[in-house]
C-alpha cells in the first residue's frame, strides 16, 4: 500500500472550485505522545493534557501550521499545482472526504475544533470553567465512535434547512466514524459516507455524517446505510440512543431528532456536506470579522483574506503554552457509569 503525500497548500488557488475525489488510499503511523504523523499532516500538543491550556496544533509534513478547519481539504484529490482543480466524477460512489478526528473512540473528554481561536486548534470544551467530559451512557464507555468533523464546511446558524426547519450550530459538520481502529485526536483519516442522522440540539441542526475509514477491514463492504443494518446490526440504533440521552446527566432533557430519527441515506448525506461547503466557501470569503465570530485565520486559501504568512503562525503556535505532562483528571472528569431507570424497564 502506498501512502499518498498531499500539502495543505497545493489547495489553496483551487478551493472555490466545485471538487469531487480520486479514490486514494493512505498510511498514517502513530509515534510518540508529542508528535504524531498521519498520512501528510502531524500534530503538536501544547499545554498540559487535562487543563484550560491545552492545544492541538495541525501542521504539515514539511513542518507549516495550518488550520484544521480551513486548510485542510474537504474533499480527498490527488496533488494538483496551483490553480488546477481536480478531475470531477459523475457519480457520488467515488467521493472521499478527509475527517479530522477530535475524540478517539472510547474515550471521555469532549474535544473539539476551537472554531474562535486563532488556526483553529482542537481543544477541550469548557463550560462553566470546567472542562467538559460526556458521561457513560449505559451501556457505552464514552463516544462509541471515533467523532470528529470535515474541515471546509460550516453549519451557517443564519441559514434554516429547509428539511429541518431549524438553524445550523455555527460549527463544521460532525463526524461519526463507526470502524473498529482508534484513532487518535488531530489524526487526519481519509472516509467514505454512508449516511447521515438530523440532531435537532436545543433547536439547532446538528447534522451527523455516519462514515467509514477507507483503511477499515470492513470498508470495502460498507458502501450505504442499508449495509451499516445489515453488517453492524445495532449499531445505528445505539447511535440514536447516544445522542438522545448523552445530556441527561448534566439535567438536560432528551434531543430531539428530525425525520423522526430516521437515518438519511448517503445521497442525501453528501448533499448537506456540499451545502455546507458552500456555507464555508462564504465564511472564509468574508471582508472583516465580526466581534465573536469564527476565526477564519488561514496558511493556504489564497482569495481568503484572512489568509496569513507561514511566519505569522508559527509565531502564534510558539506563543501557546509549552507541552507538558498530562495533569490528573480532575474530579468531574472521574465519571461512573450512569444507568438510567429508562433502560432497565422491563416491559
Amino acid at each position: 500500500m502506498r501512502s499518498v503525500i498531499h500539502t495543505a497548500t497545493r489547495f489553496s488557488a483551487a478551493f472555490f472550485s466545485s471538487q469531487s475525489s480520486r479514490k486514494s488510499t493512505s498510511l498514517f503511523s502513530a509515534a510518540s505522545i508529542q508528535l504524531r504523523t498521519m498520512a501528510h499532516y502531524v500534530t503538536e500538543p501544547r499545554g498540559r493534557p487535562n487543563s484550560t491550556d491545552h492545544r492541538v496544533y495541525l501542521k504539515t509534513s514539511d513542518g507549516k501550521y495550518l488550520s484544521p478547519f480551513h486548510d485542510i481539504p474537504l474533499y480527498v484529490a490527488d496533488e494538483q499545482e496551483c490553480g488546477v482543480p481536480p478531475k470531477k466524477f459523475k457519480t457520488n460512489e467515488q467521493i472521499l472526504f478527509n475527517m479530522v478526528v477530535e475524540v478517539p473512540r472510547w474515550s471521555n473528554a469532549k474535544m473539539e475544533i476551537a472554531t474562535k481561536e486563532p488556526l483553529n486548534p482542537i481543544k477541550q470544551d469548557v463550560k462553566k470553567g470546567k472542562l467538559r467530559y460526556v458521561a457513560n451512557i449505559f451501556p457505552h464507555k464514552g463516544y462509541i465512535w471515533n467523532y470528529g468533523a470535515l474541515p471546509q464546511t460550516w453549519e451557517d446558524p443564519s441559514h434554516t434547512d429547509k428539511e429541518t426547519m431549524c438553524c445550523g450550530d455555527n460549527d463544521p459538520i460532525d463526524v461519526c466514524e463507526i470502524g473498529s481502529k482508534v484513532c487518535v485526536t488531530g489524526q487526519v483519516i481519509q472516509v467514505k459516507v454512508l449516511g447521515i442522522l438530523a440532531l435537532i440540539d436545543e433547536g439547532e441542526t446538528d447534522w451527523k455524517v455516519i462514515a467509514i475509514n477507507i483503511e477499515d477491514p470492513d470498508a470495502s463492504s460498507l458502501n450505504s446505510i442499508e449495509d451499516v443494518r445489515k453488517i453492524n446490526p445495532g449499531h445505528l440504533k445505539a447511535t440514536v440512543d447516544w445522542f438522545k440521552k448523552y445530556k441527561v446527566p448534566d439535567g438536560k432533557p432528551e434531543n430531539q431528532f428530525a425525520f423522526n430519527g430516521q437515518f438519511k441515506d448517503k445521497e442525501f448525506a453528501i448533499e448537506v456536506i456540499k451545502s455546507t461547503h458552500s456555507h464555508w466557501k462564504a465564511l472564509v470569503s468574508r471582508k472583516k470579522m465580526k466581534g465573536d465570530e469564527i476565526v477564519c485565520q488561514n496558511t493556504s486559501l489564497c482569495e481568503s483574506p484572512f489568509k496569513c504568512s507561514d511566519a505569522e503562525a508559527s509565531t502564534l503556535v510558539e506563543a501557546a503554552a509549552e507541552y507538558g505532562e498530562p495533569l490528573p483528571v480532575p474530579s468531574e472528569g472521574k465519571i461512573v457509569l450512569k444507568c438510567f431507570s429508562t433502560l432497565l424497564q422491563v416491559t
